[in-house]
């Protein structure tokens, strides 16, 4: 829904902001007072095309900024996030455009800088137009197929006909593949056979290079490690026996001094025992630290030449890596790449017929597929033209005609089937269909679109109706079932109607005068003016009657505001 909408400086637009609520929202005014600005600088916001001379005179810029207030589900949340646009759950969506009198324009979402492109994507969802200023909608060829398809309810068989033509692109895409490998010349599989032969006799693993670069590493300081290990073992032993000699020599002194002191030694014999014990665990840690050195030297007791391996295998492999341009993991991938593409060349006829067998069973079912969604197109286009038809004359169009022209081409064929579809008119008796968009008269445009919304009710997809004068030209009771049809389309959702029909402005749910003023300065400017009460009736009379009042024409229209009540 349009909750609201802001314009400074547009053509006669100073400044306006206005709130606007669901159900059928009737703009009237006297010709010229900027009905149609105010449809402009809506366009403006939701991307349409911009020229400066939509600027106010005497201004550096315009700026539009529209408020939509829309459910969970609406389509206009996936195109934000598409785009990155980040929009808290349960925030309004704020489309904000400025022009500058250069003709250069500036677009934001949500105070989020936005290309004009976005804007329009959200304007092609958020808002129908339907007159003299249509570009979106029913109206858009572009749009006519899912518009029939939401009539026919085929979701379904349009989803069908999405996979079948998902797995009818991988079939052939795998058979392009192996065509492609098929023809591959002698020196390519002569090329991947060596390639492969070099890798298979290398057999690289993932890692390994790491492991090797580690273990070459320790194996270029094992050499001086030995050395090392040997001068601490020496230092162990030392000359005349060593540390452990001497120790033993002391310990057993140590003995003969407590044997002539006795256990009468007091702390002499304290100090000895201590001293005793101390040695004691100097000879147990010498002892182990012996050990250690020679389990030490007994693990850099290496096979012989094995340096020399490793770097060997880790040259070759980091050569064979820079020669493929690769790091030395992901040779093994390419081992395995390699392997399938070799195959794939030597096997290719065999699989070649096998691929061919898998493009025809997906192509049987895609036509299937395809055939169902274009019978149910077809049912529902005629159906969807009996409906329009029944619809034309209440809205002095009995003379015109509508069809929806299905034109099947296999040769277009794609994930939504091989038809296109577009709806036609013919305004006259013998005249040739022609499209419906290039109808030249904007009120045969919204009372055609306003047929079709009609025809095509429950097709409820959020978006903002907006009819520009659909009423023109007719009256009295043309003018009634005109009204009452844009009623009915408001009651699920939120409708705008510019009209200059008194039996249209009185069916509305809210309506809004656009009048047009002195600015105070020798200028004009427009302002908008909602309207309730005694206001609305004299608005609907001056409606009826023209620019004098009379009491007939209030009562006329207190007639016509009952019967929309």
């Amino acid at each position: 829904m349009l909750q609201s909408l802001s314009i400074r400086n547009v053509v006669l637009i100073d400044s306006l902001d206005a709130g606007f609520d669901r159900g059928l929202c009737a703009l009237t005014g006297e010709t010229g007072a900027g009905k149609s600005i105010l449809l402009g600088a809506l366009g403006l916001a939701v991307g349409e095309r911009a020229e400066r001379g939509l600027v106010r005179a005497g201004t550096d810029e315009a700026s539009a900024v529209a408020e939509f207030d829309l459910a969970a589900g609406h389509e206009a949340w996936a195109v934000l996030d598409e785009a990155g646009i980040l929009v808290e759950p349960g925030e309004a969506l704020i489309l904000r455009r400025r022009l500058g009198e250069d003709g250069r324009s500036r677009a934001h979402v949500n105070d989020q800088p936005a290309s004009i492109g976005l804007l329009r994507s959200l304007g092609d969802v958020l808002v129908e137009v339907h007159g003299q200023h249509d570009g979106r909608g029913l109206l858009d060829p572009k749009t006519h197929r899912s518009q029939l398809d939401a009539y026919a309810d085929n979701a379904g068989l349009r989803e069908a006909c999405r996979k079948a033509w998902s797995e009818l692109s991988k079939a052939r895409t795998s058979l392009d593949e192996l065509v492609r490998a098929h023809s591959a010349s002698t020196e390519e599989q002569d090329f991947l056979r060596h390639a492969l032969g070099e890798i298979d006799a290398l057999q690289p693993r993932a890692g390994e290079e790491e492991a090797l670069a580690a273990e070459r590493h320790f194996l270029m300081g094992a050499e001086r490690a030995l050395g090392d290990l040997q001068e601490a073992q020496d230092a162990l032993a030392g000359d005349g026996g060593g540390l452990e000699a001497r120790l033993n020599i002391a310990m057993r002194g140590l003995e003969r001094v407590r044997d002539q002191i006795g256990s009468a030694g007091g702390a002499a014999g304290e100090a000895l025992e201590r001293a005793s014990a101390a040695i004691d665990r100097a000879l147990i840690e010498f002892n182990e630290a012996g050990d250690a050195l020679t389990d030490a030297a007994r693990a850099f007791d290496l096979e012989p030449g094995r340096l020399e391996s490793v770097e060997e295998r880790l040259f070759a492999l980091r050569a064979l890596a820079r020669k493929h341009e690769v790091g030395v993991d992901a040779l093994s991938g390419l081992q395995i790449r390699f392997a399938d593409q070799l195959d794939a060349i030597e096997n290719a006829s065999e699989r070649i017929a096998e691929a061919e067998k898998s493009v025809q069973a997906a192509e049987a079912l895609y036509r299937d597929a395809a055939g169902a969604l274009t019978r149910s197109r077809d049912a529902a286009a005629h159906k969807l033209a009996a409906a329009v038809a029944t619809e034309l004359p209440p809205l002095k169009m009995d003379k015109a005609q509508f069809r929806v022209a299905l034109v099947t081409d296999t040769d277009r064929a794609g994930p939504e089937g091989c038809d296109s579809v577009r709806f036609e008119v013919s305004t006259n008796p013998g005249a040739p269909f022609g499209a419906l968009d290039k109808i030249a008269s904007g009120g045969e445009l919204s009372r055609f679109g306003l047929a079709l919304k009609v025809s095509l009710a429950g097709d409820e997809d959020g978006r903002v109706l907006v009819f520009d004068e659909v009423d023109q030209g007719v009256g009295g009771a043309v003018a009634d079932a005109v009204g009452r049809r844009l009623k009915r389309l408001a009651k699920s959702g939120q409708t705008l109607v510019v009209t200059h029909s008194p039996q249209v402005a009185a069916l509305a749910d809210h309506h809004w005068k656009i009048i047009k003023e002195d600015d105070g300065a020798g200028g004009v400017r427009t302002v908008l003016v909602q309207l309730t009460g005694e206001a609305r009736r004299e608005e609907i009379a001056r409606m009826l009657s023209g620019a004098e009042v009379t009491d007939a024409a209030r009562a006329q229209a207190d007639q016509l505001m009952a019967v929309g009540a």
